[in-house]
């Protein structure tokens, strides 16, 4: 059974009588154990498709079913709580609290999952090179800061499937290095990566790589 499967995603945005078209009949499905690298240009769909993808934005048409569980079409409670069980998510907008700190904010997303390991904290702050800003407030860190922190955050409950929207755009070349030997560690334990990206090195690593244009599959 695959982790994600979604099934001819359509979505539409309106602007007053304007239609656009994010989606159009985008189907795809991830694996145990796989990395699928999504690319394309800017404005071809990428982030629309993880949005609905985790059931943080309804498709206009299609289904996805994560798990075996359809998460379309569902009640909100039901959505948030298989993200919190299942999914590590990384949007391009930080997911950090601002009254919390780094570790913190790292410690209450291990609590919703039901697990909270001060020695993975430590772990997963050296893999994202945070460790000077363990206590650090999200208004102290820089933009590459925060972008670190906030995959950090993703990656706190181990999940089964991390579902990451352009994770090395704000990172140097040796912090990249360091996070996609852990996506490819990942994959040797049998958890899988669906990543947004524009990062030749990171599509290198990919099992499949799935290009779209103008909101849909051009290459699989």
């Amino acid at each position: 059974m695959p982790l994600i499967e979604a099934h001819e995603l359509y979505r539409f945005y309106h602007n007053g009588d304007d239609e656009t078209a994010a989606l159009r009949g985008v189907s795809l499905q991830v694996g145990h154990g796989e990395i699928v690298a999504v690319t394309g240009p800017s404005g071809s769909g990428k982030s629309t498709l993880l949005s609905c993808l985790t059931g943080l934005e309804e498709p206009d048409g299609g289904y996805v079913i994560i798990a075996g569980e359809r998460i379309t079409r569902r009640s909100e409670a039901f959505r948030a709580s298989i993200r919190a069980t299942r999914l590590g998510i990384l949007q391009q907008v930080p997911n950090l609290l601002a009254h919390l700190t780094v570790t913190e904010n790292i410690e209450l997303q291990m609590h919703l999952a039901g697990m909270v390991n001060m020695n993975s904290i430590e772990m997963l702050l050296s893999t994202v090179d945070l460790r000077h800003r363990a206590y650090g407030y999200p208004n102290e860190l820089s933009g590459g800061e925060a972008a670190r922190a906030g995959l950090a955050v993703a990656l706190a409950a181990d999940p089964v499937l991390l579902v990451a929207d352009e994770p090395t755009a704000e990172v140097d070349r040796k912090t990249e290095s360091h996070l996609i030997e852990h996506f490819k560690k990942r994959r040797q334990a049998g958890k899988s990566t669906l990543v947004a990206t524009h990062s030749d090195a990171m599509s290198g690593i990919a099992d499949r790589v799935l290009r779209l244009r103008d909101g849909k599959v051009v290459h699989d």
